[in-house]
């Protein structure tokens, strides 16, 4: 390339020079001010925005202090503790099937110890929950043994007397005086003798929950059955599904499967006849004839 074809290139017209010097000249302008002028503008205070910032800081500390809380726990019966509420309370799944374990063999944990002996649990979380636990009467009113009481005046104590009483008759006043029952049971054994009409048996203590062997045996010991209570039987060939279910022995799905049997078979002649229906509960069979009217 010619020195004569590069200087074609520099020649410019007198409008074009004009526009280059002026281009120049706002190119320098523009780089004077960027040094020498300052832009940081003050940035301007908001009180409602300051104000949101402040709360902003409280919401966070409560979000951080609620995080570390331990959920709250209202007293209840460590012996019906579900998966749901064992993994609230902390419990591991082991933990949790360690006691459902031990329950299914119809047992019953009295303490705070005895529920860290079947789970396992650590030290720390028993310390935690065992202030919740809350047992049966019987088990708050156990008395310690404090040894054989004193006859100075006598060779031998003379044993009082029992007199057997009709647990149809007992009151509350009555069953209370038993070692082991206090009022929340006497007044559940009642309630029970109430929506059944009577008791029929003595075995039916056994299915007052709360109620331990031991009391049991001394509820034996002081009540009996002297004749059966006057109550109205149920007519099992002829009652309605709501009046079945309302018995305390049938419940819900025991008196449909008996509707269901009476539609398809014909009327129910015995108690046999209920043994043969899905889910009766054939041990308290005997029992439960008595309440019945075939």
């Amino acid at each position: 390339m010619s020195y004569k074809t590069i200087l074609t290139y520099f020649k410019f017209t007198r409008e074009q020079r004009n526009g280059l010097f002026l281009l120049f000249a706002i190119i320098i302008v523009l780089q004077l001010i960027y040094f020498f002028v300052d832009f940081s503008a003050a940035i301007k205070n908001y009180p409602e925005k300051q104000k949101w910032l402040s709360l902003q800081s409280q919401i966070d500390s409560m979000k951080t202090d609620n995080s570390k809380a331990f959920p709250k726990i209202y007293p209840f019966n460590p012996n019906f503790i579900t998966d749901y509420k064992g993994y609230k309370l902390g419990m591991s799944v082991q933990e949790i099937d360690r006691l459902l374990a031990f329950r299914k063999e119809n047992k019953y944990v009295n303490s705070a110890e005895e529920f860290q002996n079947v789970t396992k649990v650590s030290d720390s979380l028993l310390n935690v929950i065992a202030p919740f636990f809350e047992f049966p009467d019987w088990v708050k009113n156990k008395k310690e043994y404090k040894g054989y009481k004193n006859y100075p005046d006598q060779a031998f104590a003379k044993k009082e007397k029992i007199v057997l009483i009709d647990i149809n008759q007992a009151t509350k006043e009555d069953l209370i005086k038993i070692y082991g029952i206090g009022e929340a049971i006497s007044l559940r054994i009642l309630k029970q003798k109430e929506s059944l009409g009577g008791f029929v048996s003595m075995e039916q203590m056994k299915d007052v929950w709360g109620l331990s062997p031991e009391v049991i045996e001394n509820l034996n010991t002081h009540f009996k059955i002297s004749v059966l209570p006057n109550f109205k039987k149920i007519a099992i060939n002829n009652a309605s599904l709501k009046e079945l279910s309302q018995f305390y022995y049938f419940r819900y799905a025991l008196a449909k499967e008996i509707v269901t049997y009476r539609s398809m078979i014909g009327n129910i002649k015995n108690i046999e006849d209920l043994t043969k229906i899905k889910g009766f509960p054939v041990d308290k069979a005997n029992l439960i004839g008595l309440y019945l009217d075939f």
